[in-house]
């Protein structure tokens, strides 16, 4: 499979970012001024949301605080977001949007804005796009002179927009206009489909005969390069309206005789340029980075993947070797215990590689390393690069109470480390607590300045300290749930930390306690939703009781922070008082333990519950297995729930299954032509029973559905490599007209890419952002390699300190070294790409539509 794959280019594209706020919704005068509404905000790719956010109550100032994430699986044109009125008793009410072209997207990128809500306006509303194709013939007239005739054929569109919820009834208007004509031609009209294939040619008469007098005619033969074709879609509303859903408009200018111009072309918003002022509709803050990888075939990567993957070696050598002149990647140190009597060794410092050079010149760790990690992680070289560059961090750190504090490139890794294995430790853990808290929302103020009239200090004090009381309890039981890498990674840094702070006997807790306590279990009960533990972004009630939970944990998970010299340190008097509660030996015991467990040199036994881990869950349309007619009482809701043991679907979220499906019987996972069932974003499981039909409800999570479940199934050894992209109804396949249920699909299945179903690691996208960071960092990178030469006995004269005191250089000599290979590796990998490029898809391909004129 993965050498099929090999020569594919793939474009990915990923959103991620956060609806911030809102302030001052709807106009503020006039019959619609908002007044106590509650509100709600969604994402859009062009007119299909993919993304809501919860509802907030009656304010016209929101605080949404939603994040998002997810890979775009398809061409857009346009990212929206919506605020709507939330009502009871009709439809919700679009209040104003934010749109912002693709192209545009990159201005913004990564950095939060305030945006203006515009009005919404339904000519505005596009997606999709036409093809066309073009062509002047000369023809004899009817008197014998010479002239000219456009002939315009419309070939088809894709991705028009649903009308309320239905594929669409699609016609084409098809006008040449100018100075002084336009005429008209219109297409038939096209069934319930949002791909619509038109194949009609109109003609229209462009100029006049050669020998004709100038005077005598309005248009005079010059004129032509004046003239354009415009394309207008529309859905045909029967006895209402007809809906516009998009436009384009193309210059005669590129059209030469009898050549044949053939395009596709993106359909725009009406071109209205009598733009009338409206009232102040608020504003909205976001944040959005929108991420554009082309990943090349995997060959590619494989001299920058290999530079990688030597991060985590400790090279060493003897001093005789050195002498050689032998080549070692890294700086190097003297290591004392040489095991050749004799022979003094040394070894290659991590500073040194190209992971750590990486981190050193990209200052946002917190983008730079999340690949790195990824990539080491799939290859199983994480534990040394981490516990290598955490011993480094340890050789800096003067106190033993500041151990793992900073922000730095251990601790980031680490971060990430947790975040990608601990998913599912973090859910079994944690969710049915949170679910209860958020649910129940009992009140937990405590603070006497923002109790409410009516709140009783020592009830919220009591609810509060039975919420922290389950917490701590089942995240010290939760032991035996750690994933086994965490405990490597713990293991690896108490027995650092002791080495470095011998006299200290509690230091070997407190390298533990500062990651699992402080940087994961109280982060993910301060933020569930980053988490996916709980769907949306709290309220603010909750919230500040998942803050108070948050503040108790770290300090219950911080080694010593139970003593009375801690207690002291609260700078909130009420905060004194309830952490009095907690004053109990247990308390400490039951951390010691739990750290002990997760951090000692006795194996731990597999909990088994990486065998159960949820892959993914959610509401989706099912058709009903067996049904041999179309219809919409086929399709019912239900809860679709897949792990890497099993698909199963239920009546409602935590309701028994109704049908289970072994992962190991999945025979395939395809889309489903959108005519088969004239329903979009469609899906198939192939099993050894009847195929299961599925509608997402989005793009998006068709795409997700698709992804996890072809990966989870990818390695059967009964997979099909051929299926039928439509349905059998009536006794034949809608697709090829086989009469046989039974007969072999009429379609290659699509091959997937191998990646790490649990840990979602695609490591060719990982290495392409890695070459991308180091790209757009070579500035720094060439700071750095002067910095090198610099400092050893290669080139020039020595600089100043400040010249290389943001790297970190233990041997210049080896660091050097490196940064010549990475920019080696850089180059090729350049090239390839330029390669690539010239091979990319020219302008007018479906894959690259042209962006046309409106009128």
């Amino acid at each position: 499979m993965a050498e099929e794959d090999d020569t594919k280019i793939r474009i990915l594209q990923s959103l991620r970012g956060k609806i911030c706020e809102a302030k001052n919704l709807g106009p503020n005068s006039g019959p619609t001024r908002l007044r106590d509404v509650s509100t709600f905000c969604t994402i859009s790719l062009d007119q299909e949301e993919v993304f809501r956010t919860k509802v907030f109550e009656k304010t016209l100032s929101p605080f949404y605080g939603e994040d998002f994430y997810f890979e775009i699986p398809r061409p857009f044109q346009c990212l929206s977001f919506y605020v709507y009125s939330k009502s009871v008793f009709q439809r919700d009410l679009p209040v104003g949007k934010v749109s912002i072209r693709k192209e545009d997207l990159c201005k913004i990128s990564g950095r939060e804005n305030w945006f203006t809500l515009q009005p919404v306006d339904p000519n505005s509303q596009v997606q999709g796009k036409v093809h066309l194709e073009m062509r002047l013939n000369e023809l004899i007239t009817e008197n014998g002179s010479l002239g000219q005739q456009l002939s315009v054929r419309i070939i088809a569109c894709q991705g028009l927009p649903l009308i309320s919820g239905q594929n669409c009834d699609p016609y084409a208007t098809v006008t040449l206009v100018g100075p002084a004509r336009s005429d008209q031609k219109k297409t038939k009209v096209k069934k319930k489909t949002s791909d619509p294939q038109f194949e009609e040619t109109f003609y229209f008469e462009v100029t006049r005969s050669s020998n004709y007098k100038r005077s005598q005619f309005q248009v005079e033969e010059e004129d032509i390069e004046k003239l354009s074709i415009k394309v207008d879609l529309w859905n045909n509303g029967n006895l209402a309206q007809d809906v516009f859903l998009g436009e384009t408009r193309v210059s005669l200018k590129i059209l030469k005789s009898n050549h044949i111009h053939r395009a596709w072309y993106l359909l725009l918003p009406k071109g209205n340029g009598n733009k009338t002022k409206v009232d102040d509709l608020g504003s909205l803050r976001l944040n959005v980075t929108y991420t554009e990888d082309t990943v090349l075939p995997s060959a590619c990567y494989a001299p920058l993947r290999t530079l990688l993957m030597k991060s985590p070696d400790v090279k060493t050598y003897c001093e005789c070797e050195k002498a050689l002149q032998l080549p070692c990647i890294g700086t190097c140190a003297v290591n004392e215990n040489a095991s050749t009597p004799g022979r003094s060794k040394t070894v290659c410092p991590i500073s040194a590689s190209a992971a750590h050079i990486l981190g050193d010149v990209c200052r946002d760790q917190n983008e730079a390393m999340l690949p790195v990690v990824r990539l080491l992680l799939h290859h199983n070289r994480l534990l040394p690069f981490v516990s290598a560059i955490a011993e480094l961090e340890l050789e800096h750190t003067q106190e033993a109470n500041t151990i793992f504090r900073g922000n730095t490139l251990a601790t980031r890794c680490i971060d990430d480390m947790m975040k990608i294995v601990g998913r599912s430790y973090l859910m079994v853990t944690l969710k049915s607590v949170l679910d209860e808290i958020c649910d129940s929302n009992k009140s937990c103020e405590i603070d006497p300045i923002k109790l409410k009239e009516g709140d009783n200090v020592e009830a919220n004090k009591e609810n509060l300290q039975g919420y922290v009381q389950k917490v701590f309890s089942s995240i010290t039981q939760s032991s035996a749930s750690c994933p086994p890498l965490m405990c490597d990674v713990f293991r690896s840094l108490r027995q650092m930390a002791s080495k470095r702070f011998p006299a200290d006997p509690h230091v070997q807790y407190s390298a533990v306690s500062s990651f699992v306590f402080l940087r994961f279990f109280a982060v993910a009960v301060l933020t569930p939703h980053t988490f996916q533990l709980r769907p949306h972004h709290p309220d603010p009630e909750i919230s500040r009781t998942l803050t108070l939970i948050s503040k108790t944990i770290q300090t219950l998970g911080s080694w010593g922070s139970l003593s009375k010299t801690k207690l002291s340190s609260f700078k909130e008097t009420y905060m004194y008082d309830f952490f009095k509660s907690f004053q109990e030996d247990q308390c400490i015991e039951k951390v010691k333990k739990f750290l002990d467990d997760i951090s000692s040199n006795v194996s731990k036994e597999s909990s088994g519950l990486e065998d159960s881990l949820v892959l993914k869950e959610g509401e989706v349309h099912k058709r009903a297995q067996g049904r041999k007619r179309l219809g919409k009482k086929n399709f019912k809701k239900r809860w679709l729930r897949v792990t890497n043991r099993e698909l199963s679907y239920h009546k409602h979220r935590g309701k028994e299954a109704l049908f289970v499906i072994s992962v190991k019987s999945i025979l395939g996972v395809e889309k489903v032509d959108e005519s088969a069932f004239n329903r979009k974003n469609m899906f198939q499981v192939i099993h050894s029973e009847k195929p299961l039909y599925v509608q997402a409800g989005n793009c998006v999570e068709a795409s997700e559905w698709i992804e996890v479940l072809s990966q989870v199934s990818r390695c059967n050894p009964e997979r099909l490599s051929t299926y039928h992209p439509s349905a059998y109804v009536t006794g034949t396949w809608l697709c090829c007209r086989a009469p046989y249920e039974t007969q072999p699909g009429c379609k290659p299945c699509t091959m997937s890419m191998p990646v790490n179903i649990q840990l979602d690691i695609d490591c060719d996208r990982e290495t392409e952002r890695i070459f991308s960071m180091l790209t757009a960092n070579m500035p720094k990178l060439q700071k750095m390699e002067d910095a090198c030469a610099s400092l050893s006995v290669y080139l020039g004269q020595q600089k100043e300190q400040e010249e290389y005191s943001l790297f970190t250089i233990q041997d210049p000599k080896e660091t050097f070294g490196t940064i010549q290979l990475i920019r080696t590796v850089l180059e090729e990998l350049q090239a390839h790409h330029e390669t690539h490029g010239a091979l990319a898809d020219e302008p007018g391909s479906m894959e690259n539509p042209i962006v046309g004129k409106t009128s």
